[in-house]
């Protein structure tokens, strides 16, 4: 396996490069206000690995290229990637219900529980609440209690309806392959993805990470320093949505093996060629084509990016936060890891650096409100939207629109301000954009509803259902 690269391992030519990427790193980081990072580029087999600022501002541990990050949902294509192995044994078949394989599963709505597939699952239309967070144990049992309690989570749009981010779906994927392996989603990711792609420093458990170098999520109240979070991790019912903590490197090797279809370095093929390439092509369009991506693949968020398509995934855990974008054309992959500040930010400057300077990709501007205001209509989006973990109002205000973000449940008190409210701008009768004081980016709103009258907010990728 490729190693990082530092000052020992390095020939002069390479030098002055990464001796650039650190200081941009550096003064990045620092601009928006994120404790450590890691940042990694791979082309081919060759990487460069290179690590800014601490790991905790409490102990003041330096960064390094070797340093463990959590990297949160990028975990779901991992758990995907198991999944599609399966699907190369003859194990499973993504269009066949998931209860052909788990006859116990009980949902609130009888029917989805009956109907809803792999597929269903892998590409966030299953209509189960997504932000689930149960802590059932410490376990190998912790997937199949969590799944068995899976009835009390509310079913937000019928199956198949319209996309929305679902980490209990993911779990509920994370249970079907452990019943098909015989073993913990844990031990097949160990077994069929890190031993065989050799990766040494990638972990599911906090006692694993405990033996590296290893981030310490950070959150900010208003302008004071980023702080460490109180916790360090989700319940390890979250593994397969996202629990991996692993290395730059080690995430770099990941999308390797999906950058040649499928091998290992040593040639060894651990997915199909086909199954790669399926999970890289477009399952489901998304209804807020600007938070993300424009389009879901199986696992892999798909952009499009100057006209050129990648595939990718963000992850965000406690006060954590991690990118990964890939151009298969270009052999190109890049991952950015970091444990607080304003790391949306930092991502959006460095990869479009990047991607301009080694891709010549030139990479999508965030969103902005109009340069001339936009009237309209929103009497018909007023109201309270409300899902597991999240509560949205949309209220008139003397001064307009605004959007009270309430985060409820189990995170609520993990979270430094559980009540964000702001201003709500229109761009059109349906597409509104809203900023929070923790960040200079404008993110999307969508209202929608389907055609048999329900309505939703489309907000962090998530459909929240109008309640009242």
């Amino acid at each position: 396996m490729t190693r990082p690269l530092s000052v020992d391992n390095l020939s002069s030519s390479v030098l002055p490069q990464l001796a650039y990427r650190q200081r941009r790193l550096t003064e990045l980081a620092e601009r928006h206000r994120v404790p450590g990072a890691v940042l990694g580029i791979a082309r081919g087999a060759h990487s460069d690995v290179v690590a800014c600022g601490v790991l905790n501002n409490a102990t003041g541990v330096t960064t390094t290229s070797d340093s463990l990050f959590q990297i949160g949902s990028i975990t779901k294509v991992w758990t995907a990637t198991l999944a599609m192995q399966l699907v190369d044994e003859g194990a499973l078949d993504l269009d066949t219900p998931v209860a052909d394989v788990l006859p116990e599963l009980r949902l609130t709505d009888p029917q989805v529980a009956r109907q809803v597939t792999m597929r269903h699952l892998l590409t966030h239309t299953s209509g189960i609440d997504g932000d689930v967070f149960t802590d059932t144990g410490r376990g190998d049992d912790c997937l199949e209690r969590f799944v068995g309690q899976l009835d009390e989570a509310a079913q937000n749009h019928p199956l198949g309806a319209t996309f929305s981010y679902c980490n209990s779906g993911f779990v509920l994927a994370g249970r079907v392959i452990e019943k098909l392996t015989g073993t913990s989603w844990d031990r097949a990711l160990h077994e069929r993805l890190c031993a065989p792609l050799g990766l040494e420093h990638t972990v599911t458990l906090p006692e694993e990470a405990l033996r590296f170098r290893t981030a310490m999520g950070h959150d900010a109240e208003g302008d004071q320093p980023p702080r460490p979070v109180p916790v360090w991790g989700l319940p390890r019912s979250q593994g397969p949505a996202g629990l991996i903590t692993a290395t730059a490197e080690d995430v770099l090797a990941f999308a390797r093996l999906h950058m040649t279809g499928g091998t290992a370095p040593d040639g060894a093929r651990l997915l199909s060629q086909r199954s790669a390439q399926a999970m890289a092509e477009r399952q489901v369009e998304l209804p807020d084509p600007l938070s993300l991506g424009d389009s879901w693949g199986l696992g892999w968020i798909r952009f499009g990016w100057d006209g050129r398509r990648l595939i990718g995934h963000d992850g965000a855990t406690l006060g954590q936060a991690a990118f990964l974008r890939v151009l298969p054309e270009q052999d190109l992959a890049v991952t950015l890891l970091t444990n607080g500040g304003a790391a949306k930010d930092l991502y959006r400057e460095l990869f479009g650096e990047i991607f301009a300077e080694l891709a010549g990709v030139a990479v999508p501007q965030p969103p902005q409100p109009p340069a001339v205001p936009v009237s309209v209509d929103a009497r018909r989006h007023l109201g309270r939207y409300e899902r597991a973990g999240t509560r949205i109002d949309v209220l008139q205000r003397a001064d307009g629109l605004r959007l009270r973000h309430t985060t409820t449940g189990p995170l609520a008190h993990l979270v430094a301000e559980p009540v964000l409210e702001t201003v709500l701008v229109p761009v059109s009768d349906s597409q509104f954009l809203v900023r929070y004081a923790d960040s200079p980016s404008w993110i999307p709103v969508t209202f929608t509803s389907l055609p048999t009258g329900e309505s939703f907010v489309h907000h962090g990728m998530r459909a929240t259902p109008k309640v009242s």
